[in-house]
């Protein structure tokens, strides 16, 4: 568990600064530049993630059973991890409503798939991972949603056409993954 733990406050962390520590970031953009901080950015956060893998996977070995999850709470997943796959691709399919509208699709789609997991799986492996996502999402929205008043942003309306484009990625992006991907980089087949 140690792993995981580390990986996720390193991981998390990284991704926290906006959050907990926008005078810092700020000032560490001034002093490394842009390119800078991105790369040390993205150090920390690979470095994280992959001690955050690297944990998960050997937690899976011996999991701590914590509850028992109903059957339907799978298929729940499936269906919140396709809504988050449509969120994700609102954050980068142009002028589609629901990032109009919603504003931080990306850290909805975070949210959503955390929640899904964490219905799904019992461990207390899966706990640490799922939870500190889902607890980390929540605050990141609040965090962009109130920078976003603070700064008056307004977004383009999205169109039909952007809308559309949107979900048939997401859905395609999720068939993929849940059907062909899942099974080999994670281990488990939400289907079969």
């Amino acid at each position: 568990m140690t792993l995981l733990i580390l990986g996720l406050v390193i991981f998390l962390g990284a991704h926290s600064t906006r959050i907990f520590a926008e005078g810092w970031r700020g000032a560490q953009l001034t002093r490394l530049g842009e390119k800078g901080w991105k790369g040390l950015y993205s150090v920390v956060s690979l470095v994280g993630f992959v001690l955050l893998v690297w944990g998960y996977g050997v937690a899976r070995q011996d999991p701590v059973p914590l509850w028992t999850p109903s059957i339907g709470m799978r298929h729940l997943a499936s269906l919140l991890t396709l809504v988050s796959f449509i969120f994700l691709a609102a954050a980068y399919v142009p002028r589609n409503a629901i990032k109009a509208r919603l504003g931080h699709p990306m850290t909805l789609g975070v949210k959503v798939w955390a929640l899904g997991h964490l219905l799904a799986n019992h461990t207390l492996a899966d706990l640490l991972l799922f939870g500190g996502f889902l607890v980390w999402s929540v605050l990141c929205f609040r965090a962009a949603r109130a920078r976003d008043r603070a700064a008056g942003t307004v977004r383009p309306a999205g169109t039909a056409a952007g809308t559309a484009l949107t979900v048939a990625v997401g859905v395609g992006a999720w068939v993929v993954f849940a059907l062909w991907l899942h099974g080999p980089l994670i281990g488990v087949r939400p289907f079969g």
